[in-house]
């Protein structure tokens, strides 16, 4: 379905959980940021949370919105970013995942998630996870047409400790069986022996974290990568340049190789 064909309710749906930014961009990257926002919609009030976890890592991924921007801006990429909190359902899962819809996150428990009806689960699918990712399809369909896209890359933090567990890396690359991307990465990260990279850290995709990739890269043949950084790293605006320029060139080289 083209933007033309869309009745207005389909396109304000569609507006209202992604943003497409660049999107004449002539990269042959896309930026995918699944966790850029903690926005609530009015209809869930705040789920019970407080302020203080409303703008924690639960809500969202802090920073990785603006690496992500920044990488757009560098890399002249186009970048697809959601505009709702993955409190209200993880766009990276698939709907049908016990935790698509989280009740416990990490030590804090979400009430308004609670003892959902499965209608309240269809409807959440339905109105964030469905039209997400179908714009998604729809924009990386066209590039791939076009030859206009080769590899997607999803970009996400990480909480510096996790369940009284310090993180000891400063970067993880999430890769699954196309590893070309990610090898590529890490060795240009490498060159600065003193960063702690992780490979497959601090995930992998067997703890179900590579929905997004599967669904939008691998199943089209394109190479998938997923960067996490340590969020108390990006926290300030010069913190997110500084890691957009460090990846920026590391990406553009990588992709050349694809």
């Amino acid at each position: 379905m083209t933007n033309a064909s869309r009745t207005g309710a389909q396109a304000e749906a569609v507006e209202a959980v992604a943003r497409v930014e660049n999107a004449q961009g002539r990269s042959p990257l896309l930026l995918i940021c699944e966790h850029a926002s903690r926005h609530l919609p009015s209809r869930y009030g705040t789920l019970g949370l407080g302020p203080a976890e409303l703008e924690s890592h639960i809500a969202w991924d802090p920073g990785a919105l603006g690496v992500a921007m920044g990488l757009s801006r560098l890399l002249d990429a186009p970048l697809i970013h959601a505009t709702v909190s993955r409190l209200v359902l993880d766009l990276n899962r698939h709907p049908s995942a016990p935790d698509s819809i989280t009740t416990l996150s990490e030590l804090t428990s979400v009430p308004g998630n609670q003892d959902l009806t499965p209608a309240e689960r269809g409807r959440r699918a339905a109105e964030v996870y469905e039209p997400f990712h179908s714009a998604a399809d729809e924009f990386i369909e066209a590039r791939k047409a076009a030859g206009h896209v080769t590899a997607v890359i999803s970009i996400h933090s990480f909480t510096p400790i996790y369940k009284g567990v310090s993180r000891p890396w400063e970067i993880g690359l999430i890769f699954d069986e196309d590893a070309r991307y990610a090898r590529h990465v890490e060795a240009g990260l490498k060159r600065d022996a003193s960063l702690n990279v992780g490979m497959n850290q601090p995930y992998s995709p067997a703890d179900r974290v590579f929905h997004t990739l599967d669904r939008h890269a691998v199943r089209r043949g394109l190479a998938p990568l997923m960067i996490e950084i340590r969020n108390d790293l990006i926290r300030t605006e010069d913190g997110q340049a500084s890691w957009s320029n460090r990846l920026a060139p590391l990406l553009r080289e990588g992709a050349q190789t694809l």
